[in-house]
């Protein structure tokens, strides 16, 4: 008997799988590929159970003969290890970022003679409903919150992008890329004081209080399901600190970076040029544990954020610091420089996994823009956060649009560098 083969990613069987199944089951025996969690995650398609009871819910379709799991999005190792005789998927992946992964199943069956079978995608309302109801659970502060420790487990390096708005929550919650013959995405999102300040128009000097950052919050959580790190500045009076805890691991935020640094909050791009005063160890290891006795969950993080080398204190301060707030519970150590050389940062985490092999560290690639992700890995980074490239991106357009129309008196000289709105509107999901 021929073999015909199906991928699936979904926690939740609807009428299109059935549809799927139903016509798999016309060109012989039915095995269906269970895409693994770390592939499925790469597919922007984060499971809500596990991928045994994935397996044991495909399996209980009604015309599935075999499950198994795919460990490559590219099928590449079913192909090699089955050699189905028939490939079967909806038509919706012609377009798109999906379209690449298309033609090379394509490739890899016809070699051998095998065919691939595209049925029209099924896309009605109770489709469309069950969309919606897995994304609403995704986006429940419980299944949310802890995201993000499951993402450390899963991913060689997590890929975090500045938001600052519902609008740039959506840039990065559906922004898929073919890379590398891979589909690749952000993990999830970074919620600046710089960029929250900017965006309001003020300084950044803890200006913007905890109140109006949970509104830039409640934003994007409310369209998007991806974890969120809320960039916590010196976490300001330990007694206020545990109360912005608290708040913000109820709403399903799943971590906190707060910095080593007291008084009047200056961005750490000044570095020396202006006063800037770094804590006491004892102090901030305080404000740590004040934070961490306060959770109710495991999952929500705080993460100690080191301003040793900014502020020129030496490798030998910052390493002293990283060790005392691991100690005193901090869930992740960032480490940040002002250097457009790496060689600094290589360094504090070379010396640092010597000490610590378990710990997660953050880093933000600013001015060292040139090293990539999987340099940083091979460092023992864990989490790699593009702090403000969303808000500078913007900048620059709009002052530039602004001065082409008023020197023209009209919008028509701009018209062709803007995006059409109805693309942009796209980005927005109707209930």
């Amino acid at each position: 008997m021929k073999t015909c083969y199906t991928c699936f990613t979904t926690d939740v069987i609807h009428e299109g799988h059935l549809n799927i199944i139903e016509n798999a089951k016309k060109y012989g025996r039915v095995v269906v590929g269970a895409l693994s969690i770390p592939e499925s995650i790469r597919y922007n398609k984060f499971p809500t159970v596990s991928i045994e009871e994935r397996i044991a819910l495909y399996r209980s379709i009604p015309g599935v003969d075999e499950v198994v799991v795919q460990e490559d999005m590219g099928y590449t190792d079913v192909i090699e290890k089955i050699h189905p005789d028939y490939i079967i998927h909806g038509d919706n992946w012609k377009e798109g970022p999906e379209s690449f992964i298309r033609e090379k199943v394509k490739a890899l069956v016809e070699s051998y003679g095998g065919e691939l079978i595209e049925v029209p995608y099924t896309y009605n309302e109770q489709v469309r409903k069950v969309d919606r109801q897995l994304s609403e659970k995704l986006a429940m502060p419980e299944f949310r919150r802890k995201r993000l420790r499951q993402l450390i487990e899963m991913r060689p390096v997590v890929k975090i992008m500045e938001a600052h708005s519902g609008l740039t929550g959506l840039i990065c919650e559906k922004t898929v890329v073919e890379s590398d013959g891979r589909l690749d995405q952000f993990d999830g999102m970074w919620v600046s004081s710089l960029c929250d300040s900017t965006d309001r128009g003020k300084p950044d000097i803890e200006l913007v209080d905890m109140t109006s950052r949970m509104r830039t919050i409640d934003d994007i959580l409310e369209v998007t399901t991806k974890p969120i790190i809320l960039d916590g500045d010196t976490g300001g009076l330990t007694e206020h600190f545990v109360y912005n805890v608290r708040t913000l691991e109820r709403s399903g935020v799943s971590a906190v970076i707060i910095e080593d640094k007291v008084g009047l909050k200056k961005n750490s791009l000044f570095g020396t040029e202006v006063k800037q005063t770094q804590d006491s160890i004892e102090n901030f290891q305080t404000k740590i544990r004040a934070g961490k006795n306060v959770q109710l969950t495991d999952d929500f993080m705080i993460i100690a954020r080191i301003e040793s080398l900014i502020l020129e204190q030496g490798m030998n301060d910052a390493l002293t610091r990283a060790e005392a707030f691991a100690a005193a519970g901090a869930d992740g150590i960032m480490i940040h420089s002002r250097k457009k050389d790496p060689a600094e940062i290589f360094e504090f985490c070379d010396k640092f996994r010597e000490l610590d092999k378990h710990t997660p560290i953050v880093v933000v690639p600013t001015s060292f823009n040139s090293v990539t992700e999987e340099e940083l890995s091979s460092h023992g980074v864990n989490i790699v956060i593009y702090a403000n490239q969303l808000m500078r991106a913007a900048f620059p357009v709009m002052v530039s649009t602004a001065e082409e129309i008023l020197k023209n008196h009209r919008a028509m000289e701009v018209d062709s560098k803007l995006m059409p709105f109805k693309d942009i509107i796209r980005l927005i999901d109707e209930l």
